[in-house]
């Protein structure tokens, strides 16, 4: 099955089970409805022959029986019920011993209670009406505390079937309708979302025929990449083609190869080159990165080998397909050794053909679409902090309501304990009573009031923090305030302060308050972190990919192992009075910057954080 099929089934069957669970829904509670109006009905027939009934076994006298037979008003009313109600089949009034007293229509067998069946399941309710039962609404008859007779109504759901049946035709046409409707609705959606592919087949066969400047239109954001870097390449074969046209012309251009080859380099896609035989013929550097100097020696069931082979034994295009893939070493290990990061690609191979549809071998292309799992990644993470922020809310109404209450009643306390001026007694075991200074208690109490609201604002603040305003900042007037600030509280224990910036330092795009807040939260850590004295060095540099880099360092304690992978974690501290807010607020704000995080530590050497941001 096609791409294309398969997206139509798709939709097509979910939007037909959705339209049929619907439908048994609402038959089910038609049914149920059908039965709850059917039982209605024989309650209401079966009261008003227990009516007429009662007054009759009032005034019979000693044959109570006899009265209801020969009694004209109960035999009326019985003769109404069985002719012009409808699913009523018969009436009968029985005896203790179950014979009938009198009786309009014909009894049959011993039907079943329809009380029951009301309060049944949905599918012991269908049974039961596409069944060929009877059932009965009954009502006793009491003579004192002892049964004397009973009321019989039997009823059919021969009317509800008919109403089911109704109702089923009317769900058959509505699941046409919603295939027919689903069915076009996805040929569409199917149309629109493989257009690229589509586009990128033409400008390939465009291209293979030998047209110059081919153009691709590809407005879809996870093409556009793509699109560009066929448009950068149709545009050398282009002027390849000019340059090449004549004698004089490939005379004046001899490094037009060259010109493709340094082309080729720059590109973010991976491309590699293959003859008509698989012969690797050319590979840029991005490919060379996937796979350094072994393009050519892949493996026979690599899935890269695989699709260049399928290209060119049936001289068609393959792909696209996804394939996770490592490029070379980025980084080192504990034990020093190169990792590679795996990444996923999605490659794809073309099969080029000159102007006379001579087959020319293929090209093989891989782009980097890992960024996708980031850009989820960061969704998920806004959509779990915006439902934290609607949580503070409620914390906000919950808790800090109670403790303004509480702040309040403790002043009014505080000055009716100041108006009367003496200490409160208290009894002593075994002794005179002893006075107790109880404002040192009321100011404890209020001491810690105020810490938990500290804490309350603290969590409000990193769960839904202010706006942010933006403009273009320069690091090292920040850097300089942020030392002035924690001057005071450096001096107090003995710690030098170093500040080393580039002079021509490029400016971010932040906002200086909340930058501001995350550096003195650094500062002040770094500065705590060193009790018997050390340095705190604060540089920023300009950095490699259009970024800035700053640095916190001090020689203090250090973070042991065990705790540097959960520092930013809200609340936790290894401080004996730290609210272990502060570094979470810090990666939140540098988050917000669209900035990264890095710590380096060595206890007893000391630690670094740097913050990277992109330049303005």
């Amino acid at each position: 099955m096609s791409i294309k099929t398969k997206q139509v089934a798709g939709v097509t069957t979910l939007v037909v089970v959705v339209v049929a669970v619907l439908s048994a829904y609402h038959l089910a509670t038609l049914t149920r409805l059908s039965l709850q109006d059917t039982g209605s009905r024989g309650e209401m027939l079966a009261q008003a022959i227990f009516l007429r009934a009662r007054d009759v076994v009032a005034q019979g006298g000693a044959d109570p029986y006899a009265a209801l037979q020969e009694d004209g008003g109960v035999r009326s009313i019985l003769e109404a019920t069985y002719g012009y109600q409808e699913n009523v089949i018969y009436a009968t009034i029985l005896d203790k011993d179950g014979v009938a007293i009198t009786q309009q229509g014909e009894r049959l067998g011993e039907p079943e209670d329809l009380e029951p069946l009301m309060t049944a399941g949905p599918i012991a309710q269908l049974r039961a009406v596409y069944s060929d039962r009877t059932f009965e609404v009954r009502l006793p008859i009491l003579d004192g505390d002892q049964e004397f007779a009973s009321i019989r109504i039997g009823v059919s759901t021969l009317l509800v079937r008919q109403e089911l049946r109704t109702a089923l035709l009317g769900a058959g046409g509505t699941v046409l309708l919603a295939l027919l409707l689903s069915s076009t609705f996805a040929m569409l959606l199917s149309q629109w979302m493989l257009r690229p592919i589509h586009v990128i087949q033409s400008g390939l066969s465009r291209l293979g025929r030998g047209e110059l400047d081919v153009r691709l239109d590809l407005p879809e954001q996870e093409f556009r990449d793509l699109g560009s870097s066929f448009d950068a390449v149709s545009a050398q074969l282009s002027a390849m083609g000019r340059g090449a046209s004549g004698p004089v012309n490939a005379e004046s251009r001899p490094g037009a190869a060259t010109d493709l080859e340094s082309v080729m380099d720059n590109l973010e896609d991976a491309v590699a080159l293959f003859s008509p035989r698989g012969e690797l013929i050319f590979c840029n550097r991005a490919m060379n990165a996937l796979h350094p100097g072994a393009i050519s020696n892949l493996d026979p069931g690599n899935p890269i080998k695989q699709i260049v082979e399928r290209t060119i034994a049936g001289r068609k295009s393959q792909g696209p397909v996804s394939i996770t893939m490592a490029d070379s070493p980025a980084r080192a290990d504990d034990a020093g050794a190169d990792v590679a990061e795996p990444t996923e690609r999605l490659v794809m191979s073309h099969a080029i053909e000159d102007t006379s549809g001579r087959f020319l071998g293929a090209m093989l292309v891989a782009r980097n679409i890992g960024y996708l799992s980031q850009v989820h990644s960061t969704l998920n993470y806004s959509r779990k902090l915006s439902a934290l922020g609607r949580l503070m809310a409620g914390v906000a109404h919950e808790v800090k309501n109670p403790l303004n209450a509480m702040t309040i009643h403790l002043e009014l306390l505080r000055q009716k304990l100041a108006a009367v001026r003496e200490p409160v007694a208290v009894p002593a075991a075994g002794g005179p009573a002893r006075p107790v200074d109880v404002s040192k208690h009321v100011d404890i109490i209020g001491s810690e009031i105020h810490r938990l609201d500290e804490v309350v604002n603290g969590f409000l603040k990193f769960a839904r923090p202010d706006e942010l305003k933006l403009q273009p900042v320069h690091l090292g007037s920040l850097i300089s305030d942020v030392a002035t600030t924690a001057g005071p509280e450096a001096e107090r224990r003995g710690v030098t302060m170093k500040m080393e910036c580039a002079p021509n330092l490029p400016e971010i795009n932040a906002d200086p308050g909340m930058l501001s807040q995350a550096l003195l939260n650094l500062a002040l850590n770094a500065v705590q972190a060193m009790p018997d004295g050390g340095t705190v060095k604060i540089g920023c540099r300009a950095a490699a990919r259009g970024r800035v880099e700053l640095d916190v360092e001090d020689t203090g304690v250090g973070i042991p192992p065990e705790h540097l992978g959960r520092i930013f974690d809200l609340y936790f501290t290894t401080k004996e009075k730290g609210s272990g807010i502060g570094l979470s607020m810090v990666y939140r704000i540098v988050q917000l910057h669209d900035g990264e995080v890095e710590v380096e530590s060595t206890p007893g050497h000391g630690t670094k954080f740097r913050l990277i941001f992109p330049q303005a």
